[in-house]
C-alpha cells in the first residue's frame, strides 16, 4: 500500500509540473454548472474536417459541469471530477475494401478507422511524458488543463478522441471526436494504395 501511495503521490506531483497538464483555470474548467446536467466536451480546436498544412495542432476544449481537478490527479474517484484523456490516432492512407466498408457502415458512425497512436512524449509532449509516466501511451495522454499540443505530425488523416476520466484514471462515457487533416507538402500528389487496397481518405472525415 506504502508503494502505490508514493507512485500516486509522484504522478500527481509531475502533472502539476507539467506545462500543459498543470493547474487549469477560467471558465473551460469550471465546477458543474448545476446538479442535473450531465458532463460534456465540446471541442473548440480543431473542428471537425479541418484542414492544415502545419504538423502542429492545438486542441482546446471546453468541459461542462465537471470539474478537472489536477490537485487530484491519480487520486480517490469522486463525483464529476477528474481530469481529460486525449487519444490521437492517423488514419491508415491505404486500407482493405472490406474494413473500409465495415467503417463505413458501422451502426456507431463512419469512419471508425484507427491507425498509430501519436500519444508518446515526441508527438504529445509533457502530456506524453505524463503517458509514459502513468503507462499510458500509445493510448492516451492524460491532461489536467483543457487543451493540449501535438507536433510533427506528417500529413494524413487523423482522429481525436476526448474523453473525461475520474481522478484515479478510470473512464467515463462521456467523450467528443474530431476529425482533421494535415495536408501534404505544395506539389506533392495523393497517395498510391497498391495490394489491392484502397483510399481511407473518404472515411476519415465523419464522427
Amino acid at each position: 500500500m506504502g508503494v502505490r501511495v508514493a507512485i500516486l503521490a509522484t504522478v500527481a506531483a509531475a502533472a502539476a509540473m507539467l506545462p500543459l497538464t498543470g493547474c487549469g483555470g477560467g471558465d473551460d474548467s469550471a465546477p458543474a454548472e448545476s446538479a442535473s446536467g450531465k458532463p460534456s466536451i465540446v471541442i473548440v480546436s480543431p473542428r471537425n474536417g479541418a484542414r492544415q498544412t502545419s504538423g502542429a495542432v492545438v486542441v482546446k476544449v471546453k468541459v461542462r459541469n465537471f470539474r478537472i481537478a489536477p490537485e487530484r490527479f491519480g487520486g480517490e474517484p469522486r463525483l464529476r471530477e477528474g481530469h481529460l484523456h486525449f487519444s490521437l490516432n492517423r488514419v491508415p492512407d491505404c486500407v482493405d475494401p472490406v474494413k473500409l466498408q465495415r467503417a463505413e457502415q458501422s451502426p456507431v458512425g463512419r469512419g471508425r478507422l484507427i491507425g498509430a497512436s501519436f500519444d508518446f512524449p515526441h508527438y504529445a509532449g509533457p502530456n506524453g511524458v505524463l503517458a509514459a509516466r502513468v503507462g499510458s501511451s500509445g493510448s492516451y495522454s492524460p491532461a489536467t488543463r483543457p487543451e493540449i499540443y501535438y507536433q510533427d505530425l506528417r500529413a494524413g488523416f487523423y482522429r481525436l478522441v476526448i474523453a473525461l476520466a475520474q481522478n484515479n484514471g478510470a473512464a467515463t462515457p462521456y467523450h467528443s471526436v474530431t476529425n482533421f487533416q494535415i495536408l501534404p507538402p505544395p506539389g506533392n500528389g495523393p497517395h498510391t494504395c497498391r495490394g489491392g487496397k484502397v483510399s481511407s481518405a473518404q472515411a476519415a472525415v465523419f464522427d
